[in-house]
């Protein structure tokens, strides 16, 4: 017990050392350099860099550690054109295990698919699945590691499930007394904050916490955030060490250079996700089952006159059976819609109100998304999209102060 502390008071003493552009000493607006101008053409001198990145940051924490890595297909270093795993193992970082969120190690697993254990063919490491019944590290598979590396790639919206894994990784590290380092990487989202805020009783694998839809956070600031807020089982505190993004502000425009996950193929996608996600609690297809996933939505019973567009929903990656499988829905393309800075209520409700199916157009996954059933009552009352934004304002407020507390960029 005291070996395990002292090694990890080294961990967090070396942090303090090393990371001057880590969050443990989070510089204060205008010390070590002033705020850039934001413009559509960056230098490599301001170029964003993501944590994963900055080995010379994080590289002392690991050596002579067993590590545990946290991933997926979106833990990929640009620079030096190689997945993180493959990239600690050149350098000599003894990995010992890695552990997958939904969609798996490799991203090609359907939505709520349960992932199985295996190896990694490629490295051989033994490959553990968070998702399905497994959520959470057990004890004996965090035995023998010594830090435990965080690097997915977020979208920015509560019910996308890697928030859900980061909680109960940082759960199991805290109970372990193991520390946790997140590389964190920009929210595509990140310029806007909507939506309403999760009720406790509303709680699942699809909202954990009392945020709204779209928080405006990184996965770093959203960890700290966890940490502080003493939403972990007991109120336990995660040893967390978070590597920031270098040149980074929420305001800037974040093209992913790997999709997220099968049916969030480029940024249209990314940016339309909170509107059309909430589809998935309707009978509304939201383009799975095509290569235009949540960029279009439809159903046959939406009427041709107003819905003018077609496609028709087949099996392929990331959707083995999708909704109105075979046959031909008639909805909108969105293909060309402007960059959202808000969720679009119109979309939802005119289709609430045109599908002719009113009494079946909920299922009980909607009232998860929404994280309470406010919303879906004030549809079927008839409420109007600004008089549903209007009724977020407050819970809004109250969220934006506890999130300012925890922010690490502009």
């Amino acid at each position: 017990m005291r070996f395990t502390f002292f090694k990890n008071t080294v961990l967090l003493v070396l942090l303090t050392i090393l990371s001057c552009g880590s969050s443990g000493e989070k510089k204060e607006k205008g010390e070590d350099s002033e705020e850039k101008q934001e413009t559509g053409n960056r230098t490599q001198d301001d170029e964003i860099l993501v944590g994963a990145e900055q080995f010379t940051l994080y590289s002392k924490l690991l050596q002579d550690k067993n590590v545990a890595v946290v991933a997926n297909q979106t833990s990929f270093l640009e620079k030096e054109k190689q997945h993180l795993v493959d990239f600690l193992i050149s350098k000599n970082i003894a990995v010992k295990k890695v552990f997958a969120p939904e969609h798996g190690f490799r991203g090609t697993a359907d939505a709520g698919e349960h992932i199985k254990d295996g190896v990694d063919s490629k490295t051989g490491l033994p490959l553990i699945s968070l998702y399905g019944s497994n959520k959470k590290p057990s004890p004996e598979q965090l035995k023998g590691i010594d830090v435990v590396i965080f690097d997915i790639q977020d979208v920015g919206a509560r019910f996308y499930t890697y928030i859900s894994t980061l909680h109960y990784v940082m759960e199991a590290c805290a109970e372990a007394g193991i520390p946790m380092i997140i590389m964190d990487r920009p929210n595509p989202n990140g310029h806007y904050i909507d939506g309403p805020i999760l009720e406790k009783e509303y709680q699942s694998f699809v909202g954990m916490h009392p945020v709204p839809v779209v928080h405006g956070m990184t996965i770093g600031e959203y960890a700290k955030m966890i940490n502080g807020e003493g939403w972990l089982k007991g109120g336990v505190k995660c040893q967390l060490i978070v590597i920031e993004i270098k040149n980074y502000t929420h305001k800037i425009p974040y093209s992913l250079p790997i999709k997220p996950s099968p049916n969030l193929p480029n940024d249209k996608s990314i940016n339309l996700y909170p509107s059309l996600c909430f589809f998935e609690g309707t009978f509304i297809n939201a383009g799975r089952g095509t290569d235009m996933q949540f960029q279009v939505f439809g159903a046959p019973s939406l009427p041709a006159s107003k819905y003018p567009f077609e496609y028709t929903p087949q099996p392929n990656e990331g959707s083995k059976d999708p909704k109105f499988k075979g046959k031909l829905c008639h909805g909108k393309d969105l293909r060309q819609a402007l960059r959202l800075d808000k969720i679009n209520l119109e979309w939802l409700i005119d289709a609430y109100n045109d599908n002719g199916k009113k009494k079946d157009f909920f299922n009980s996954f909607f009232v998860k998304l929404a994280g309470t059933k406010k919303l879906q009552q004030q549809i079927e009352e008839g409420w109007s999209p600004k008089e549903i934004r209007d009724s977020w304002r407050d819970g809004l407020a109250e969220f934006e102060k506890i999130r300012e507390k925890y922010v690490l960029y502009p």
